[in-house]
């Protein structure tokens, strides 16, 4: 059953109105033309209604429980996948998962973020909030990679790293750091796709790759909306305005050079055709790692570090 956003009201009724004529005309009744005008208009609407989307409506979508996560993704595009767990210090995080594959018949390494699509899953794996743990044994598969030769891929889709005590006790800060530096030290390409929500350190410690695509749709920020509103104004109701200013859209993130690309989804969001955003972003994926073929591994880190040097310079 889908599951509709505030904002798209207009659109449920019209589905809702769609579904009623759809079974009278399966009783028998005659409507074939009505059906096809009001089908016409929920498209319309539809189209219209996500060419304008805000930058907070934009996060709502990049929250949508239906929307494709990390294993969906796994799933579709890497075959012979097999996950690795712990980071042989403390043990394992099911938030972050991590392993080696096949993507189109050529080894890879896969890191990401799982929120969970149910109620059980999404309470295992720590609603995609991952803890040291998970950050270091991102450590370990990166370096195992580099080790063999073997292309890093990330899929982004976290509201943040998890900020309880015991996270901190068992040094979530240092791992982050270390994190981002293992992915800055690769000596193979990476490639990181934000396929829901970046937030904050938890995404950039997978995040900092030769190249940095997002979903159209997605959101990547070093805050949550919610959380910057609360700091700024004290008011966590703020949210709406703080996502504005923050500029954390993938059309912004583009425009200041902080991403590569955008990966387009299908009108409505990702959560309305998983398998075709999948395939778009499976495109762009391979797209990206074509462009780093043939670069030697001092070639990689130069480009991956200048990137970012770049991007503190530009928004400096």
């Amino acid at each position: 059953m889908r599951s509709y956003l505030d904002f798209e009201k207009s659109v449920a009724e019209l589905e809702a109105k769609l579904d009623e004529l759809r079974a009278l005309a399966a009783s028998g009744s005659d409507i074939g033309d009505e059906i096809a005008r009001v089908e016409e208009r929920a498209s319309q609407t539809l189209a219209d209604l996500y060419a304008n989307l805000t930058p907070w409506q934009k996060t709502q979508v990049a929250r949508h429980a239906q929307r494709p996560h990390f294993l969906d993704y796994v799933n579709t595009l890497v075959t012979e996948f097999t996950p690795l767990a712990g980071d042989r210090k403390f043990g394992d995080d099911d938030a972050l998962i991590g392993g080696f594959g096949r993507f189109r018949g050529e080894s890879i390494c896969v890191i990401g973020q799982e929120k969970g699509s149910t109620t059980e899953s999404r309470l295992k794996h720590n609603f995609g909030m991952a803890k040291p743990e998970g950050y270091r044994k991102a450590v370990r598969l990166m370096e195992m990679a580099d080790r063999f030769n073997i292309p890093v891929l990330t899929l982004v889709d976290t509201a943040g790293a998890y900020p309880g005590i015991g996270a901190e006790e068992r040094g979530q800060a240092e791992a982050i750091a270390r994190s981002t530096d293992a992915c800055l030290q690769l000596g193979v390409p990476n490639v990181s796709l934000v396929i829901g929500e970046g937030g904050s350190g938890g995404a950039v410690a997978i995040a900092t790759a030769n190249r940095v695509l997002m979903l159209e749709h997605s959101v990547y920020s070093v805050i949550s909306p919610e959380g910057a509103a609360s700091i700024l104004w004290r008011d966590a109701t703020k949210a709406q305005e703080a996502a504005t200013n923050m500029k954390i859209t993938a059309q912004d993130l583009l425009r200041f050079g902080v991403i590569d690309e955008i990966v387009k989804e299908p009108i409505g969001g990702a959560h309305r055709d998983p398998q075709g955003v999948i395939a778009a972003a499976g495109e762009a994926i391979a797209h990206a790692f074509d462009e780093l073929r043939n670069l030697d591994h001092d070639s990689i880190r130069k480009q991956r570090r200048q990137k970012f040097l770049d991007i503190g310079r530009k928004l400096g």
